[in-house]
């Protein structure tokens, strides 16, 4: 049961390192597993620390910073999709007379649409 909670206290501490990494390329998640690694070792997770090591062995083998790109720009065509949908959507509400409630709903659908577009686009830029 120890353990069970220094486990889930450690994945807690990392979190942050790691969606931090997911920002700042190859690099950053490089130095955040290591990072990892070494407090691993500092409090004698074994199991932990190997895990960790095969996740840098794997990331090194596969992580480029035009991989990190490519998926940052497909993410962003999905979201160009998914507003481009909604604001269909809400343009064929209005042609069909639909109700101020579902236009409404339709455009708050937009909204949302847009925000996301807007938050995968500035993680692209990072």
């Amino acid at each position: 049961m120890n353990r069970a909670i220094n486990a889930l206290l450690l994945g807690m501490a990392a979190y942050p390192m790691v969606c931090t990494a997911q920002t700042g390329g190859c690099d950053a998640k490089r130095t955040s597993i290591e990072r990892e690694i070494s407090y691993a070792q500092a409090h004698g997770n074994a199991k932990r620390v190997d895990g960790l090591e095969t996740a840098l062995a794997q990331m090194n083998a596969n992580c480029t910073d035009a991989v990190l790109r490519s998926d940052a720009q497909r993410k962003v065509a999905a979201a160009e999709k998914k507003l481009s949908e909604r604001q269909r959507e809400l343009q064929q509400a209005k042609a069909d007379g639909k109700s101020a409630k579902k236009i409404a709903e339709r455009q708050h659908k937009v909204d949302e649409a847009h925000a996301e577009l807007e938050k995968v686009q500035t993680e692209a830029m990072q």
